[in-house]
């Protein structure tokens, strides 16, 4: 299945993106759709796009997309993280399917991966367009950045990079230099003794299994105080009474945001367990990939089928 190149605006920016349209799709045939966001560090050509093509096979209009400053859409400075802009990117995607002829945009789902598992609810919290919220390895950024994986990060670790970044924001305008970060360890030597969301993250992003060349696995180092700012389930609850889904790995490292998210959810919610899947696991392979695909199909056809 091949996607078709779209661009959409968001908050002034083209945004490049992925429109994916099942075989069976015929003119005037207005489908459910669904937006799918990708982690941080990702592009649309990574595991966005793979459920994008499998949820587009299962009779969905289907998106993914580029963040603003990243991939191939656009923005200034390169590789800025922002998660308010994120969501607003969801938004915006949200607002190009409804406007489009293949689309009824009645019945219009999102799905966010890792970060923008965390984005996409923080988007469907006020934005009552998206009718059915589904994540796949949630993450909550602003709490990994603020507490560490797992927590118990020591609160100085935080007040440092604030003030590294601090300094990185007076760089650009008075040096003209822009601080980069890697989103993960460049290789297996740069991983040893790191956590397994980064060692897995290492081999995803940085070797023939998914290395692309818009992810050069770099971050705007001063993302870091607009990421610290931010939570993404404080107010899970207001997605209510549209439906949550939320699809884990039993080893995943970052199971306990999916099972907190839960917890201050409203119904209708849903905990899934893949089991024995990690968090990137659930990014592309075939051993645990079709029962998350088949829960989203499930989930998204009761949720999004015609009034």
């Amino acid at each position: 299945m091949l996607p078709i190149d779209v661009q959409f605006q968001s908050n002034g920016l083209a945004i490049a993106g992925h429109l994916y349209l099942p075989d069976d799709h015929v003119e005037g045939d207005r489908r459910p759709a669904v937006v799918t966001s990708h982690p941080f560090g990702g592009v649309k050509e990574q595991t966005a796009g793979l459920y994008a093509r499998k949820l587009a096979a299962e009779g969905f209009v289907t998106l993914a997309f580029d963040a603003a400053y990243q991939g191939e859409s656009e923005g200034e400075p390169r590789f800025l993280e922002n998660p308010f802009a994120r969501a607003e990117d969801i938004r915006s995607a949200v607002t190009f399917l409804a406007t489009l002829d293949q689309v009824d945009p009645h019945r219009i789902g999102a799905l966010g991966i890792c970060a923008s598992g965390g984005y996409v609810p923080f988007a469907a919290t006020t934005d009552h367009r998206i009718k059915a919220v589904a994540t796949v390895s949630a993450a909550d950024i602003g709490a990994l950045f603020r507490e560490g994986l797992g927590g118990g990060q020591d609160e100085q670790v935080l007040q440092d990079m604030l003030v590294a970044a601090a300094d990185a924001r007076t760089a650009e305008v008075t040096e003209g230099t822009f601080r980069l970060a890697p989103v993960v360890p460049d290789t297996p030597e740069d991983a040893a003794g790191w956590p397994t969301l980064y060692q897995e993250g290492q081999d995803y992003y940085r070797t023939p299994r998914a290395q692309h060349p818009n992810s050069p696995n770099r971050y705007l180092f001063r993302s870091v105080d607009q990421i610290a700012q931010y939570s993404s389930f404080d107010m899970v609850d207001l997605i209510s009474p549209r439906p949550l889904l939320m699809i884990a790995g039993t080893e995943a490292d970052t199971a306990y945001f999916s099972r907190e998210a839960i917890a201050r959810a409203r119904e209708p919610k849903e905990l899934f367990w893949v089991e024995g899947a990690t968090h990137i696991d659930l990014y592309d392979r075939d051993t645990y990939v079709p029962a998350a695909v088949a829960k989203l199909t499930g989930f998204f056809k009761e949720n999004l089928a015609a009034a």
